[in-house]
């Protein structure tokens, strides 16, 4: 006879955070998936090496469907995030550390160290982990993989089969599901297939590559305008010129325009692959982020600091290199010197309007940011009346490298996904990411982007502001019925999907947003009095 005694009271399961046998039995076969590529990356392998990824990813993908399936599509639909703070992996324990220092030595081999992941040397054989996928890298490119090759198809794979697990999980919300289907599309078809076939057609442009990634633009890549990444594209020919031309006016057209209309949004939640991984393979952390006013005072500082780093070390590289070889280019370094200044300038004044306007006297921040815009012009110009090659009396080298690593690899890399079970899945987007702190600043000014709430459904739950992986505390807003309009929103909607009451809506309404819901109120509160629409 069993000494077990059951002390609960429950009528219910008082397990009811345990896995199933299915459930169970999914996971073993992806960690099985996980072993067979880590014995060929150790040197031991039972097949050819086509043979060996075909099996190892294989089973890692019919993993992560069939545990979908378990987990939520056998269950009625519904919001499905029972059990976060039990769960080690999604709650800072022994499992989630694990996993996070795991992830953060990855990008540190993938940055720095690619030889231990057995990239080879001079033109000798690849080895470990990156010989792996050897055989899908010479169907689109007829050579060897590289680390990024490498990193490019893990991250494509995590998205696809993480945002079907997604898909299942929020099935029942319309939004959720053609979001995640459009940052599927994109990833897959604009940053992976497109870019590497292209690549493969052209012979890897015989070394003067360039990024085709049609949805990857500045700030967010770097890149862009450095003088070896302009010249591979100009001298590709008619599609080197089409990119070029695309990137500028991703930039300068599309970007403001689709932010004005849907907010960030379009871009952080909808195209962007970093934001695309935080929300499938990062969808069980995003509660983890902080809502502190603390994290919202570095948040703010820190994004914006590395925008105008962003900033500075553009204008510095294309300056340098403009001056280098006058005669190479049709833009001078004169010219570029008061297209910019002018930008600047025009920029300080319209922020400094529209934050009078909007802003309810906020001088702080008139100040810091329009004074940073003139500092920036000022300094430029002492250099070119000076007539130094360098701008900001730096070489562009110097901002570049100091740009690349640690902004380009240890933040948005080692930190931005390593980190995401320790801080939550959007630690770049939130804190370090120039593209969304620019399109954050284009939303706040002027967007129609809103999320409307109903504070008279608010029952104070806190699942909204639980499960922002941006850090926002959207319960107060709703608790006062206060419509959103933060520069850090990126309009994944998660807030509205998992309020119980349907207090939050996001909207793409006029710009006064505030004349358009008061139709909707039963209760107009203005300085007439107080009025009762008893026709609601």
């Amino acid at each position: 006879m069993s000494n077990y005694i059951d002390k609960s009271l429950s009528i219910a399961n008082p397990n009811p955070h345990n896995l199933g046998l299915t459930e169970r039995l999914a996971i073993l076969s992806g960690l099985l998936g996980l072993t067979i590529a880590g014995l060929h990356a150790g040197g031991v392998s039972f097949a050819s090496t086509g043979m060996t990824f075909t099996i190892a990813f294989t089973l890692m993908g019919m993993s992560l469907l069939w545990y979908s399936y378990q987990h939520y599509a056998t269950k009625k639909a519904g919001v499905k995030n029972d059990g976060v703070w039990f769960s080690s992996l999604a709650s800072r324990g022994v499992i989630g550390w694990i996993l996070g220092i795991v992830l953060t030595g990855f990008y540190v081999l993938l940055y720095w160290f690619p030889e231990v992941l057995g990239m080879g040397k001079a033109g000798a054989a690849n080895t470990g982990i990156i010989s792996l996928f050897d055989p899908l890298s010479n169907v689109f490119h007829g050579k060897p993989a590289s680390q990024w090759f490498m990193y490019g198809t893990m991250y494509t794979f995590a998205i696809l089969f993480f945002g079907i697990k997604f898909i299942y999980k929020y099935r029942q919300n319309r939004y959720q599901v053609i979001r995640t289907l459009s940052v599927m599309f994109f990833q897959l078809f604009l940053a992976y297939l497109i870019p590497e076939i292209l690549s493969g057609l052209n012979g890897g442009f015989e070394g003067n590559w360039f990024d085709m990634d049609l949805k990857n633009q500045w700030p967010l890549d770097y890149d862009f305008a450095q003088q070896w990444h302009i010249d591979n594209m100009l001298s590709a020919g008619n599609i080197g010129w089409f990119f070029f031309i695309w990137s500028l006016l991703l930039v300068f057209v599309v970007s403001p325009y689709l932010t004005y209309k849907y907010g960030k949004r379009w871009y952080c939640s909808w195209v962007c692959g970093c934001g695309g991984l935080a929300e499938t393979a990062g969808d069980p952390w995003r509660h983890l982020s902080d809502k502190s006013i603390n994290a919202w005072k570095i948040e703010r500082w820190m994004i914006h600091a590395v925008l105008l780093f962003s900033f500075v070390m553009t204008i510095a590289v294309v300056y340098s290199y403009l001056g280098k070889d006058p005669s190479k280019y049709s833009l001078t370094q004169t010219g570029f010197t008061l297209i910019i200044i002018g930008l600047l300038l025009a920029l300080a004044a319209s922020y400094a309007f529209l934050q009078k306007k909007n802003a309810d006297g906020n001088k702080n921040k008139i100040y810091l940011a329009s004074g940073s815009a003139t500092l920036v012009a000022i300094l430029l110009g002492m250099n070119w009346l000076f007539g130094s090659g360098n701008a900001f009396f730096l070489g562009g080298d110097a901002f570049k490298s100091s740009y690349g690593f640690y902004i380009g690899a240890l933040f948005s890399g080692v930190v931005g996904v390593g980190f995401y079970p320790i801080m939550g899945s959007r630690v770049w987007c939130r804190f370090g990411c120039p593209m969304a702190a620019i399109l954050g600043l284009q939303q706040k000014l002027f967007s129609k982007f809103r999320i409307t709430t109903n504070g008279g459904q608010c029952i104070s739950c806190g699942n909204c502001s639980t499960y922002c992986e941006m850090g926002i505390d959207v319960r107060s807003y709703a608790q006062k019925g206060q419509n959103i309009v933060r520069a850090s929103c990126v309009g994944c909607g998660i807030c509205s999907a998992v309020c119980p009451r349907g207090v939050l809506r996001l909207e793409n309404g006029s710009e006064d947003i505030f004349s358009k819901t008061d139709e909707y109120k039963a209760i107009h509160i203005s300085n007439e009095g107080v009025k009762i629409d008893l026709l609601r």
